[in-house]
């Protein structure tokens, strides 16, 4: 256990937050690696952004076994009273304090402790680490991983997403599916109003759009009682605009996101909300400025992870743990990509997601120790076949 401290430790103390750099953390990672003979690939930011995935493998040379997955970001904390130095991992009442701790840099943690107890056992099935950037702001980085898999590197059978769940078994979870709309008017002093066109106020006609197809949402016959809101949402996150009191606003963008129910997707709000552009906030601009844009583009698509009654991930982690019962989390993961994939995918992991993201973040001791033990339980299944 003290071995799993000293490591979340070093992983808290770096501000991996998703608007940095991960390859600090990163080289770090391979370097320990490399200090017990585990070779490991990068799978670098195609955009040339100084962020890369990991990619390791343990065990014998083949297709199939499981990969263990998490992911290196952690969001910001400004503007959050921490009573302690987030980024300096602090042990008071049975709880380790910092931020990641709970989201989700513990059950790296915990995989990084146990590979000297990996390459002890003659493993039958290869067990993988696949440590994501960026999942914070949409699952960015986990697909370039993804998409090697048979190709550069061997494809698991089965995937198991660490994020927070209590060690409770995650079968299913919303995608979630963000976009920014942008809308483009015409500047003019703010004395002369009827010489502009407002894209702060088309922007605020949007924004009442999407709330009234998000209220028509509650009642969507889509709904899943598994979840907590049982449907889909959307939510407005963001609002970027305008120069000056006293100039009308050329430039505005929303930004949203719309978290889907297996079985939904954005077809529920993209036509309603073009038809209402196209028939009420585009005129109105182009009365003024002809030239007048609004456009509407993607940014993260995360599918949701769909219940695999009997599937190979849900058979295995209730074998490990002994649970009988499923639940599905209301926040995405990276487990419905890689379950889009191919792989029978599970969410599973130490910590709690009501820590995640607030301010004093925590993990409990007793969440440490839960989560050694089931990857211990893993190792000696690996290790059978």
């Amino acid at each position: 256990m003290t071995n799993v401290i000293d490591i979340l430790e070093r992983l808290i103390a770096f501000p991996s937050v998703s608007s940095r750099s991960n390859l600090d953390l990163i080289q770090w990672i391979r370097d320990r690696l490399a200090q017990h003979g585990v070779k490991s690939d990068l799978v670098p930011a195609p955009d040339g952004q100084p962020k890369a995935n990991l990619w390791a493998s343990i065990g014998p040379d083949a297709p199939g076994g499981l990969v263990l997955s998490g992911h290196t970001d952690v969001v910001p904390v400004e503007g959050q009273p921490w009573s302690s130095d987030p980024f300096t991992l602090t042990q008071r009442d049975g709880r380790l304090y910092g931020r990641g701790t709970s989201d989700m840099k513990s059950f790296i943690a915990l995989c990084l402790a146990l590979v000297p107890e990996m390459l002890a056992r003659p493993l039958k099935v290869p067990i993988h680490f696949a440590f994501s950037y960026d999942e914070e702001i949409g699952c960015l980085g986990a697909p370039h991983l993804i998409a090697e898999l048979g190709r550069r590197f061997p494809k698991p059978a089965l995937a198991i997403i660490g994020e927070p769940t209590e060690l409770r078994l995650g079968t299913r979870h919303k995608g979630c599916y963000s976009f920014v709309t942008e809308i483009t008017g015409r500047d003019a002093h703010s004395s002369q109003t009827h010489k502009g066109a407002n894209a702060i106020l088309a922007a605020a006609a949007i924004v009442g759009e999407l709330d009234r197809i998000a209220e028509e949402l509650k009642h969507s016959p889509l709904g899943d009682a598994n979840f907590d809101p049982p449907y889909p949402t959307i939510n407005v996150g963001r609002i970027d605009g305008g120069t000056a009191v006293n100039i009308v606003a050329r430039q505005c963008a929303v930004h949203w996101d719309f978290r889907a129910t297996p079985g939904a997707d954005p077809s529920l709000v993209l036509p309603p909300l073009e038809r209402f552009i196209a028939s009420t906030v585009l005129p109105r601009l182009q009365r003024v400025a002809p030239e007048a844009t609004v456009t509407t583009r993607p940014r993260a698509q995360v599918p949701p992870l769909v219940d695999e009654p009997g599937g190979a991930a849900e058979s295995l982690v209730k074998f490990l743990t002994g649970a009988n019962q499923t639940i599905g989390v209301a926040f995405a993961t990276e487990a419905g990509q890689f379950q889009a994939a191919g792989l029978s995918a599970i969410v599973c992991g130490p910590g709690s997601i009501l820590q995640a993201h607030q301010p004093d973040e925590y993990i409990a001791l007793s969440q440490l120790q839960l989560g050694e033990q089931f990857l211990r339980k893993l190792i000696a299944w690996a290790q059978t076949g």
